[in-house]
């Protein structure tokens, strides 16, 4: 079965007649007698909207319950029974409700073209998924309903219902659109004149991208080479010359003349990677072409005019824009140039624009010599070889072993010749060859001590000697230099893959991968530096090796990362084939750089979420628990003071306990808040000294009932170094936990014991238990697992205690009690042996 076709009537907002195109093309189609139903339309009591829909067939829409309200979807399948040649689904992108047949109501429309069923549908330019961030800026509204692009751009057929804005806000005003009671906040809000413009503006360009994408497909498809000048392309020839920048503003001004001009800048690099272009200057020019609203692309090929004219053409330009040639008269010797070779073949089509600028005439760099890739030391080689070596052979030959033949002359004289080529490259094979076939004339070559040579055989041993010698040369020397380049890409590769895993895992620190850059490439120092604006002067931030340049018009080298970064280098200027990867590690110390600053953002956003946690939960305990002993005392003083009724001395008793019960609370309360105040602002200083745990721990059992701990504190442990205070405070809040949680009966156990080089006490209780993925959120403040329905605590108990515990050196953790219940146990550092003879040290505090 073939697949139906879908038909789309794009609008740029609500009410520019999208629904009503749709039903006058149903009754198009009725008329002419074609099977047309209506699988969903919206007309939101549109009475021009929804008189169209008389005399078409509906479908019945499927009733679904949701959150007990009653909705209504379209009924794919009754459509899929119904089978009809067309039909008309409203609102492309809504969203179905729970328990229909597709999440989307697209994916329905998807299901009917399966089945060979044309659809009309609808839908307004906001709801593509692309542009939802682009809506969003332009109108303050986060569009929820989306429907993929791809879907739309499948399309069979896309028409543009356009309307004028102010036609629109006048449909809308006479209340067309929205009900009366809507119509002012409509038009104050979305249907403003500024957000309608742009939405409009957004339709139209993508329906031009859509016709010009149609305009392409058809050119490939029937092989279209000549250029349709439908709308003007200006392709901006770069050389990485200043003159770009001139090229670019003149192609600038021209594509401004034509409505929809386009500006395409195209830098053209050799497939060797020899250029003579300033990565700077390229890096300027791109930044200016997309300020402008063009586009920079970058081709690779070795005939320049023809791989600019192919450029061209694939991207059906109408106009070409170039510099007039920098090349010196002399220059022109070697052949007319790109522009004249450009506008010489470029056609009837392509009209050629060449530009004058300061540059004209001042000369162009040249590329590096092939040779400078070899090094020194090895072209010297190769030329002593290809040049000392013939000699020294003819020495050989005619003095140690004459008579060996022309043809092993000829082979000897060859072997030099490849071995000039391998150490040299080309140019000492060249030599080689020539020195190599004179020698052979005149000393082997009868009649010898001559130029000439008397046997025609000779001539074309010679002859070929020379010819096989320059092709071996060429041969090596290519090969050399192929090898040379895929050993240097496989450097560049195993950077790119350190440079890539990095990212990944996001591992390298910025020092590390500057001091990474300073190694790669020899230099002396290496700087990241940054500004905030054009005008603002520039910071370092981060740099390794001495006297890291303050500016990048300082360095030898310096790779611009954005608009406001740069990667400076001192040391040696590097080649343009560096500068590839030199621009990779740039890049990843921009992204070091963000990271940097991301997690630190973070790491504030999450102390602010904290503080702000805790600020509520206090509010929260200000509110709740600090009042209810309030209310206590308060309602004991009330009736101490009441006239009305004679106490005896046991109600005055129970009363001023009461109160005093109260206060302690509050007291602990307010302590315990106070305490976790100075925690989090790092305001606990403790005073470290040499203790016996027997006098502090019975200290800090007193605020619990005498018959609800077993203490077994040995005297024989080693003394602990602690501040004694912050001790007391940890182990009572701990101990007080504990009694709290402890079944009616049982007795809190606390022990303490010896182990290695530290001191662990033991809060045994019998209590609840926590669970193991509760342990570590029982220590956060203001939290408190399960009920507590004795508890006169907001939460910071244990928070409090670990608190303190980690102040002076300790840890605190949760364990479970073997046969049930909770283990605290704080771990604390014992103090250093000292000898007799060491007089005791005073305290000191840290």
């Amino acid at each position: 079965m073939a697949r139906g076709k879908l038909r789309i009537y794009l609008g740029a907002a609500p009410g520019v007649g999208k629904t009503y195109a749709m039903l006058s093309e149903a009754h198009r189609r009725v008329e002419r007698g074609t099977d047309c139903v209506v699988a969903v339309v919206e007309h939101h009591d549109r009475p021009r909207t929804e008189v169209m829909l008389h005399g078409l067939e509906q479908v019945p829409r499927r009733e679904l319950r949701y959150r007990d309200a009653a909705f209504t979807e379209m009924d794919v399948d009754a459509v899929l029974r119904r089978a009809p040649a067309v039909a008309l689904v409203d609102e492309l992108a809504h969203t179905n409700v729970p328990g229909s047949r597709n999440a989307k109501r697209w994916q329905d429309v998807e299901t009917l073209l399966a089945a060979g069923i044309d659809v009309v549908s609808t839908v307004n330019i906001q709801h593509l998924e692309s542009l939802g961030d682009v809506v969003e800026s332009i109108t303050g509204v986060r569009q929820r309903e989306t429907v993929p692009d791809e879907v739309v751009r499948r399309a069979d057929q896309i028409e543009l219902v356009d309307m004028e804005p102010e036609a629109l806000r006048r449909r809308m005003a006479h209340g067309n659109i929205y009900q009366p009671d809507k119509v002012d906040a409509a038009l104050s809000h979305y249907f403003r004149p500024g957000n309608l413009t742009a939405l409009r503006e957004l339709a139209l360009l993508w329906v031009a991208d859509r016709v010009d994408a149609y305009l392409n497909e058809y050119r490939s498809e029937h092989r279209v080479s000549t250029i349709w000048g439908s709308r003007e392309r200006i392709v901006v020839g770069l050389t990485g010359g200043p003159e770009g920048r001139t090229l670019i503003r003149r192609a600038a001004r021209l594509a401004e003349k034509g409505a929809g001009g386009e500006v395409l800048a195209v830098y053209i690099s050799r497939s060797d990677g020899l250029t003579s272009a300033s990565p700077k200057e390229l890096a300027v020019q791109r930044t200016l072409v997309e300020d402008l609203g063009g586009t920079f692309h970058h081709v690779v090929g070795d005939d320049i005019p023809a791989a600019l004219l192919d450029f061209a053409r694939g991207v059906n330009a109408t106009q070409i824009v170039l510099g007039v040639s920098r090349r010196r008269s002399w220059q022109y010797v070697l052949g007319p140039g790109v522009g004249a070779t450009v506008a010489r073949d470029s056609g009837p089509d392509l009209d050629v624009h060449l530009i004058t600028h300061g540059q004209v005439g001042k000369g162009r760099g040249l590329p590096v010599a092939r040779g400078a890739r070899l090094g020194r030391s090895r072209v010297a080689g190769g030329w002593l070889v290809g040049v000392l070596g013939p000699a020294l052979f003819t020495w050989l030959l005619t003095s140690v072993v004459p008579d060996v033949g022309l043809a092993n002359d000829m082979l000897l004289f060859l072997t030099l010749t490849v071995a000039a080529a391998m150490l040299g490259g080309l140019f000492p094979a060249l030599a080689s060859a020539v020195v190599g076939s004179l020698l052979l004339n005149w000393f082997f070559s009868a009649p010898v001590h001559t130029l000439t040579i008397a046997d025609p055989e000779n001539i074309v041993a010679i002859a070929i000697f020379v010819g096989v010698g320059v092709a071996v040369a060429s041969v090596v020397d290519v090969a050399a230099r192929r090898t040379q380049q895929a050993a240097r890409l496989r450097a560049e590769s195993e950077i790119l893959s350190f440079l890539a895993g990095n990212v990944l895992r996001g591992e390298t620190s910025l020092d590390a991968l500057l001091e990474r850059v300073r190694e790669t490439f020899g230099m002396e120092s290496v700087a990241l530096l940054e500004r905030e604006s054009d005008v603002a002067p520039w910071t370092c931030a981060g740099s390794v090796g001495p006297r890291p340049c303050a500016a990048p018009d300082e360095a030898d080298v310096d790779v611009p990362v954005g608009d406001h970064m740069a990667l400076a280098l001192s040391g040696r200027v590097l080649p343009a084939e560096d500068r590839r990867v030199l621009a990779a590690f740039a890049a990843q110390a921009a992204v070091v750089v963000d990271r940097r600053r991301l997690r630190q953002e973070a790491d504030q956003a999450k102390e602010l979420a904290e503080s702000n946690r805790i600020r509520t939960a206090l509010l929260a305990a200000v509110s709740h628990d600090l009042r209810t002993p309030l209310a206590g005392i308060k309602a004991a003083v009330t009736s101490l003071r009441s006239d009305d009724v004679e106490w005896s001395e046991e109600d005055r008793a129970e009363l001023l306990e009461a109160i005093e019960d109260g206060a302690d609370r509050l007291d602990h309360l307010v302590g315990n808040l106070l305490d976790m105040s100075r925690l989090q602002t790092g305001t606990v200083t403790p005073i470290i000294r040499e203790t016996d745990l027997d006098e502090v721990i019975p200290m800090a059992l007193g605020g619990v009932p005498e018959d609800s701990v077993d203490l077994d504190v040995p005297e024989t442990l080693p003394m602990v170094d602690v501040d004694r205070g912050l001790l007391e405070r940890s182990v009572a809040n701990v101990v007080e936990n504990a009694v709290k949680y402890s079944p009616p009966g049982e007795r809190v156990l606390v022990s303490a014991s010896a182990m290695a080089d530290r001191v662990e006490v033991r809060v045994v209780d019998r209590g609840p238990g926590v669970p193991d993925e509760a342990k570590s959120r029982i220590f956060e403040p203001f939290q408190r697992y399960g009920d507590a329905p004795r508890g006169a605590g907001v939460g910071l108990g244990l928070a409090v205690a670990r608190g303190f515990a980690e102040a002076i050196g300790g840890t605190l953790d949760a364990e479970d009690t073997p046969g049930g219940g909770l283990t605290m146990v704080l771990a604390l550092r014992t103090a250093p042996r000292r000898s007799d003879e060491q007089p005791d040290l005073a305290a000191t505090a840290t």
